[in-house]
């Protein structure tokens, strides 16, 4: 079916869509404490990062690519080796349409194939369809970090959520 939504492993000729949703996002103010728009060579590096265990995944509609998520290391220390940082980014047309769920539950079974046993995300506290996104993948609310970080002048809290497994 066209309008179905399907989700595979992202290739290079998706940074193009890659880059425009992710500039969607840090314009949006809703899903990251970026403020420069992104270009095809910062996203051309970023996604060659992304190899191996840090996969990413592109969901897409008739060939078009709507949205994207990649498992991102969380920390360099090798204590952390089994837990991964998440990204999920969705082109605005298509928020709130059931590609975050797709994109998150093919995500989870990267992340146990890769052997990951935790999957942690930052979230702002004001991201209501994320958070209702995640709880509904059973992600627990770990906390809120006050004044996190700084967006148009003004100090804005950020929300660490895991998943066990």
């Amino acid at each position: 079916m066209r309008n179905e939504i399907s989700v595979r492993e992202a290739v290079e000729t998706d940074l193009e869509a890659i880059v425009e949703i992710y500039n969607q996002g840090i314009k949006d103010r809703i899903a990251t404490l970026e403020t420069e728009e992104k270009d095809l060579s910062y996203m051309s590096d970023w996604f060659d990062q992304h190899r191996e265990r840090y996969c990413v995944l592109a969901a897409e509609i008739g060939g078009q690519v709507i949205g994207w998520a990649s498992l991102n290391p969380y920390s360099s220390r090798c204590a952390y080796a089994g837990v991964a940082d998440l990204s999920i980014y969705i082109a605005r047309e298509f928020r709130g349409k059931g590609a975050g769920g797709k994109l998150l539950s093919a995500l989870e079974l990267k992340a146990r194939e890769n052997k990951f046993h935790k999957l942690v995300l930052f979230t702002f506290p004001f991201n209501g369809l994320g958070q209702s996104l995640y709880k509904k993948m059973g992600f627990r609310e770990v906390g809120i970090f006050q004044n996190q970080g700084v967006l148009d002048g003004e100090f804005v809290d950020v929300m660490a959520m895991e998943k066990l497994l």
